[in-house]
């Protein structure tokens, strides 16, 4: 297909598959004017022929690398999210309606899209997400040790620990009990939980190096509460936070505000959304909570008094998220304005 086919494209949208891509696009007049499947290797060679203009994308895997490629080409790339997607799609769902709707959402101008990241970006979050698959297999692989050792009539007090002091002890006092055969399976699970202990820690000590060394995260670390996993999971997230416009905004995208039904005037507030970043909320509710365990140390952070009237009149878990939403939006501005918070340096001691 050759630029001089078209005068001009107003915007083109991409459905991003493992192989093949389908594009769509559309002239200023709002006609669609191109609409082909291209192989993915195919993707330079074939924009290189297109007039530059707006190329929207779903956010998935593949977002981010086809993103910076079609930016260095001169392309404007948006990155959108599948909700937003959704309003626009038309008949039923395949890969040319998918990227029809896509061409068209790119077009709004009010609509919230992915900030691009960067390569750095991209690998610290996946370090990010092997230790989370690392603990949650190493978690499934605790229960089984747990469940099989039930199965034979021993339970162990609750907690990592206790079960790993107690392992040995038990397989050579209970020897009797237990069939050879189960004891290989256990000693056999017993060793995928000690290589999973050791990844965890490489992995772990790798993301705290990282949170030494960048500057962002070492602003980010001087809220109460944020440690290395908290700092280096935000800027691997969003960067420098520039796609949001207050911290309000980002503490809703990691979906610590309520839930809201309202209409005819009438404002309902449920349970937290839970959209957004999942793991993201689960680092920040975890770091609300150890500092709730602390209440000595309150009157040492600026919001202290605050947390203290909150602790009264609200129950515990509220109160945690209500925390949580607040070291969000003080964990934005820093990284956004690129200052330090107004706590000693100590207090980073106690971060996630």
């Amino acid at each position: 297909m050759a630029k001089s086919d078209f005068d001009e494209l107003m915007s083109i949208g991409i459905d991003i598959g493992k192989d093949t891509f389908h594009i769509v696009g559309f002239d200023p007049t709002g006609q669609r004017v191109l609409r082909k499947p291209i192989k993915r290797l195919a993707l330079v060679a074939t924009f290189e022929k297109l007039p530059r203009c707006i190329v929207g994308m779903e956010a998935c895997l593949s977002a981010h690398f086809v993103s910076r490629t079609l930016r260095e080409m001169g392309f404007e790339p948006r990155i959108i999210p599948a909700i937003y997607v959704k309003p626009f799609n038309k008949g039923q769902k395949n890969d040319y309606n998918d990227a029809e709707a896509i061409a068209e959402a790119a077009l709004r101008p009010n609509l919230q899209t992915v900030s691009e990241k960067s390569q750095d970006q991209l690998d610290l979050q996946a370090l990010h997400r092997v230790r989370s698959r690392l603990v949650s297999r190493r978690t499934a692989t605790i229960n089984q040790i747990r469940a099989f050792l039930i199965e034979q009539g021993i339970t162990v007090r609750k907690g990592l620990r206790a079960l790993k002091n107690s392992f040995e002890t038990i397989l050579e006092e209970r020897k009797d009990e237990i069939s050879p055969r189960m004891r290989a399976i256990l000693i056999g699970l017993y060793g995928d939980w000690m290589w999973m202990d050791d990844r965890i820690v490489k992995v772990s000590a790798e993301i705290e190096e990282i949170s030494r060394t960048e500057e962002n995260c070492v602003n980010v670390m001087t809220v109460p509460g944020i440690g290395p996993m908290i700092s280096t999971a935000m800027v691997a997230a969003i960067g420098e936070g520039e796609a949001f416009d207050r911290g309000r905004d980002f503490a809703a995208w990691v979906g610590l505000v309520p839930r809201q039904y309202s209409t005819g005037g009438r404002t309902v507030l449920g349970r937290i959304s839970k959209r957004g970043s999942r793991y993201l909320r689960m680092l920040f509710v975890q770091a609300a909570k150890i500092i709730m365990m602390r209440p000595h140390r309150w009157p040492d952070f600026s919001f202290g008094e605050w947390l203290a009237r909150a602790s009264e009149r609200m129950h515990r878990n509220k109160a945690a998220v209500a925390l949580a939403n607040k070291l969000a939006r003080m964990a934005w501005s820093i990284l956004r304005h690129k200052t330090a918070f107004d706590a000693p340096r100590d207090e980073v001691a106690i971060g996630v």
